[in-house]
């Protein structure tokens, strides 16, 4: 009988296929970069995930989220990954968790041993805060920057954290990052492409960042997925 992974078993062979059945990768945010993530994780055959995400499918995702479907809109972003990748491998482990991380949420979730942590979350505050407990906690990390505003998936790039450049929220995490220590030792998937700053509706200011929406195109948060996918991937490889 065939097996829904024989073709990733011919391209890295048994020992590493188990070895990423025993993998455990925690991605947080289940938007347009994490989704894709998660699915790629999935399909290549990691057998545990942790995701975590608190929002519902909004109208606005439909141009460039996986999960946004008119049969979606209104649902638990988490729950309908969840779903989706059962769908895929039934014998995954999952722990989904609905909700809003932040604070000791944070702390907490990666205080727990994980192969890798992905950090798909856009919004600058809680970012760096789980960029900072996971580094302290000793986590392998892939960060993603901003993918919005930009146009070619060519140019993006994987390196660390401190040779990311011409990235806006790059350079904010990094500078947040500095005052609390943390200079290196952080994956990151961006792009330098420049960004026209019309593609930028900045909408005010909360307590703790600069509010804005940015414009994507379909394609680009899949490609960011992607690349931290495979980052993670080739990682647990040590390729």
């Amino acid at each position: 009988m065939e097996d829904w992974r024989d073709r990733t078993r011919l391209l890295i062979g048994d020992d590493n296929l188990e070895l990423l059945r025993r993998s455990h990768v925690l991605v947080v945010g289940l938007g347009g970069v994490g989704a894709y993530v998660a699915e790629q994780l999935a399909r290549a055959g990691i057998g545990k995930l942790t995701l975590v995400d608190g929002d519902v499918v909004n109208v606005t995702n439909r141009n460039r989220q996986l999960l946004a479907l008119c049969s979606t809109l209104g649902r638990p972003k988490a729950e309908v990954m969840a779903e989706r990748i059962r769908d895929i491998n039934p014998d995954i482990e999952l722990e989904v968790i609905n909700q809003y991380m932040k604070d000791d949420a944070i702390i907490e979730l990666v205080s727990k041993p994980y192969d890798y942590v992905v950090d798909a979350i856009d919004t600058v505050a809680p970012k760096v805060f789980l960029l900072y407990y996971a580094k302290q906690n000793n986590q392998r990390i892939v960060s993603c920057m901003g993918a919005g505003g930009k146009f070619h998936p060519e140019k993006i790039e994987i390196s660390d954290i401190s040779q990311s450049n011409h990235c806006r929220l790059a350079f904010y995490i990094r500078k947040r990052l500095h005052r609390l220590g943390v200079f290196d030792g952080i994956t990151t998937v961006f792009s330098p492409e420049p960004v026209d700053d019309s593609a930028v509706i900045t909408e005010g200011v909360n307590e703790q960042n600069k509010v804005s929406n940015v414009g994507t195109i379909s394609y680009m948060p899949a490609a960011f997925g992607i690349f931290c996918a495979s980052a993670v991937i080739n990682g647990l490889l040590n390729r």
